[in-house]
């Protein structure tokens, strides 16, 4: 038999009435579906980026340690983002040129170290003894007298005499499940009223020296979820009271003391306005024994996540030799153009940072700094390769196909 003797009678009619639709008919039809695929996809992609939760009113509060020694009740955090949300809806009901919108509240000490902390009880001491030992040898007070606080003796609490003394951390525990909390209150208890305070030591001070702090200048600001290290970094930058605002990872990974190449960086290149974007940067020690060390895979997947950082970001960040160091200098000024901006939660959120950077057109440089691997790392080397991967490609496609816009 046939084949064709096999079809249907029915088909043959439909074939002969497709047959005769005309061309243009065709045409409309090609549009109106790929139209309709297009607006699938889009629903698609808003439905899989990410989409930061607001935060609860438990954490836009903290807990210090006061000058007694005991545990403070929850305190509100004062919140410069905020205020910039209120300027922006006066700015679009042109109750305030748009520009304006961009303004800050002024900063209350010179540098605000966040530290975002998921389960750090075992490390987090160590990097906090060599961090508190530089910010209190180069911005401590040493005597200056504060503007706004009553108690001269707590100089966390106000502006300073001097602007460029005064400091704080914003230890932001993610979620934490073990005594992150707890370590990092024990630390700051022992550091006011110990004679001398404990020095425990971190990666990189052999001989730390005893380091008394100012009641107050480390707050503890505890998420009720985990949401990730850009979440973390990101909640804490919303409150900082700095001229200066870094954020370090809780390992002490980074070198601290090298703080200040950042901070000269920024001032050699800030714009008019104040805005520049310190990026610290480990891509100077690629063939250093620190980098040989790591296992082949690792150094794989590290090539291959900057080569694609090289073909998914945008000019300038793509120019960055080394994006993911977890050690950036913001100025205040260049806060309100990044941080309200915000939508990686993961570990890809440094790249989002800079490419908010690039667009508001902030100067960015990248300054070389020192850094060691740290034992206890949380990242998975193959999972989170391949997240980032995913998070990196989502980024690019949510801000240049609109789902993410700055208004």
């Amino acid at each position: 038999m046939d084949s064709a003797d096999s079809i249907p009678e029915a088909a043959w009619s439909m074939l002969d009435m497709l047959a005769q639709v005309p061309a243009w008919a065709w045409a409309i039809i090609g549009i109106v579906a790929a139209f309709g695929i297009i607006v699938l996809l889009y629903i698609l992609l808003c439905l899989i980026v990410s989409t930061p939760r607001a935060p609860r009113q438990s954490e836009k509060q903290y807990i210090t340690i006061e000058a007694s020694g005991a545990a403070s009740p929850a305190q509100p955090l004062p919140c410069w983002y905020d205020n910039h949300v209120a300027l922006k809806e006066m700015a679009r009901q042109k109750q305030i040129p748009a520009e304006e919108a961009f303004q800050i509240t002024d900063a209350e000490v010179f540098m605000s170290l966040v530290v975002p902390a998921y389960n750090e009880e075992e490390r987090l001491s160590g990097m906090l003894e060599e961090a508190v030992e530089y910010l209190e040898e180069q911005y401590g007070h040493h005597g200056t007298k504060s503007k706004s606080s009553s108690n001269g003796s707590l100089q966390a609490s106000g502006r300073q005499g001097d602007p460029r003394r005064g400091w704080e951390i914003i230890l932001v525990s993610d979620g934490s499940k073990d005594k992150t909390v707890e370590t990092a209150l024990h630390f700051a208890k022992t550091h006011q009223l110990s004679k001398p305070p404990p020095t425990p030591k971190g990666p990189w001070n052999g001989s730390p020296k005893p380091t008394v702090i100012q009641p107050g200048t480390i707050r503890v600001v505890q998420l009720e979820q985990n949401r990730g290290k850009g979440g973390a970094v990101t909640h804490g930058m919303r409150h900082a009271r700095g001229s200066y605002v870094v954020f370090a990872d809780a390992d002490g990974a980074s070198k601290f003391s090298d703080l200040g190449k950042l901070v000269t960086g920024c001032e050699k290149n800030k714009d008019k306005e104040g805005r520049a974007v310190g990026v610290g940067s480990r891509a100077h020690m690629v063939g250093t024994e620190a980098v040989v060390k790591r296992s082949i895979l690792r150094n794989t997947l590290m090539r291959a996540f900057h080569l694609l950082i090289w073909t998914l970001t945008t000019h300038r960040t793509s120019l960055i030799r080394d994006t993911q160091c977890g050690f950036k200098l913001f100025t205040r000024p260049s806060l309100p153009y990044i941080i309200p901006y915000m939508h990686s939660e993961g570990w890809i959120f440094d790249v989002e940072m800079l490419m908010l950077a690039e667009s508001a057109d902030i100067p960015m440089v990248e300054v070389p700094i020192g850094w060691k691997e740290v034992k206890g790392s949380k990242l998975n080397v193959i999972k989170d390769s391949l997240g980032m991967a995913f998070g990196l490609a989502l980024l690019r496609i949510g801000w240049g196909v609109g789902v993410y816009r700055r208004d």
